[in-house]
């Protein structure tokens, strides 16, 4: 086998300036260091002078790595003046190719304030249309439900109701105690300085049941259960578990949507009165311990501070409230694509959009009851 000729770069000036490519430029010929940096500053120096003449007539043996380090030097395009054998004119014609492929388009105009004000209210457009869309279809549903009865999905609704509210008892319990003693600790505190120690029941009365009762339970029910039926139904989306019953002909709506909607509808208030119960029971607690007050004495005066409507708007609250989530975590859940990453979007869009429109439903019940219950 003959020796092979270590590659060169040679600049020449006869009869015109041009660059004579010599020797092997196989990938273990150029590997050596030296010879590399030798290699490459030639090349660096030849990219600078775009009039040269390329003479690669001289060049022995050829590879891709060598055809890739005179295709980078070349600005990944042919020379105006190059002299390729026919040999290695294929190698020079892959690169080319390629670099065609690679090269990137023209970048996307980057959108104006008003282009992206634009698009949040055509998205904002398309979540009212389909929570409409929804919230329509459940009307539907809830009347074909009044006609057959014996047709309800009545174990998804036993079992929604168990999940959303036997097993958030725990939780809203212990909240429900902790509001109840730092409020009652507040309170007290304030009260002693101004001899008032009487109104801790109208403070706690009225803020629990009225207010603090029902938007706590609204805001653990969203952060518990609303997360939980959103995943469920992304994840019924990812494995296509939906696109399945459509195809079986089992509606979404009827045996999905609706015992959902209803069993938080039916949960809620319970989980509101069960809260309620243990805020008082921590605030009584709290003001026996600070002000002496007797339990029996806080539950006496208790009817006489809070007039009984409070407690019919504190469940009407509830209600609405388990309404409100249910729809907003179904309607995310439908609208997760499938993938993952939309999963995890879609969760943590459907409690914060829940928890919004809690306080947004809270704040207008505060004005239509107003002059109630005072």
């Amino acid at each position: 086998m003959p020796q092979e000729i270590a590659p060169t770069l040679q600049f020449s000036h006869q009869p015109q300036p041009s660059v004579i490519v010599a020797g092997s430029w196989l990938v273990h010929a150029l590997s050596p260091q030296a010879t590399m940096h030798d290699i490459s500053a030639q090349l660096n120096q030849a990219a600078t002078r775009p009039e040269l003449h390329w003479d690669l007539s001289q060049v022995t043996t050829l590879d891709h790595i060598g055809a890739q380090m005179l295709w980078r030097a070349w600005g990944r395009q042919r020379p105006k003046y190059v002299s390729i054998q026919p040999a290695h004119e294929g190698l020079f014609a892959r690169l080319e190719a390629v670099s065609k492929i690679l090269v990137p388009g023209p970048p996307k105009p980057r959108l104006t304030r008003t282009m992206q004000l634009g698009a949040k209210m055509l998205g904002l457009i398309q979540h009212l249309y389909s929570f409409t869309a929804l919230l329509g279809q459940l009307m539907l549903d809830l009347f074909r439900f009044v006609r057959h009865p014996m047709k309800a999905p009545w174990k998804e609704l036993s079992a929604n109701v168990y999940h959303t509210g036997a097993q958030a008892l725990g939780i809203t319990a212990l909240v429900g105690i902790l509001i109840g003693v730092v409020l009652s600790y507040l309170s007290a505190q304030q009260l002693r300085t101004f001899g008032g120690d009487l109104y801790i029941v109208n403070i706690l009365g009225m803020s629990i049941i009225r207010e603090l009762g029902p938007m706590l339970a609204a805001i653990l029910v969203a952060g518990r259960s609303g997360s939980a039926i959103t995943a469920q139904l992304g994840v019924m989306r990812v494995t296509e578990e939906l696109d399945a019953m459509r195809v079986m002909g089992i509606p979404h709506g009827f045996r999905l949507i609706m015992p959902k909607v209803l069993a938080l509808a039916i949960a809620m208030p319970l989980l509101v009165i069960w809260t309620d119960i243990m805020a008082l029971a921590g605030g009584m607690i709290s003001a026996q311990a600070l002000l002496g007050m007797s339990p029996e004495f806080f539950i006496y005066k208790l009817p006489e501070a809070v007039p009984l409507i409070n407690f019919w708007i504190g469940l009407s609250k509830g209600v609405t409230f388990g309404i409100l989530i249910a729809l907003i975590a179904c309607h995310y859940g439908l609208r997760i694509e499938p993938n993952t990453e939309s999963l995890g979007r879609g969760t943590t869009s459907s409690v914060v959009v829940a928890i919004t429109v809690v306080i947004i439903a809270d704040a207008i019940y505060a004005i239509v009851f107003s002059k109630a219950g005072y």
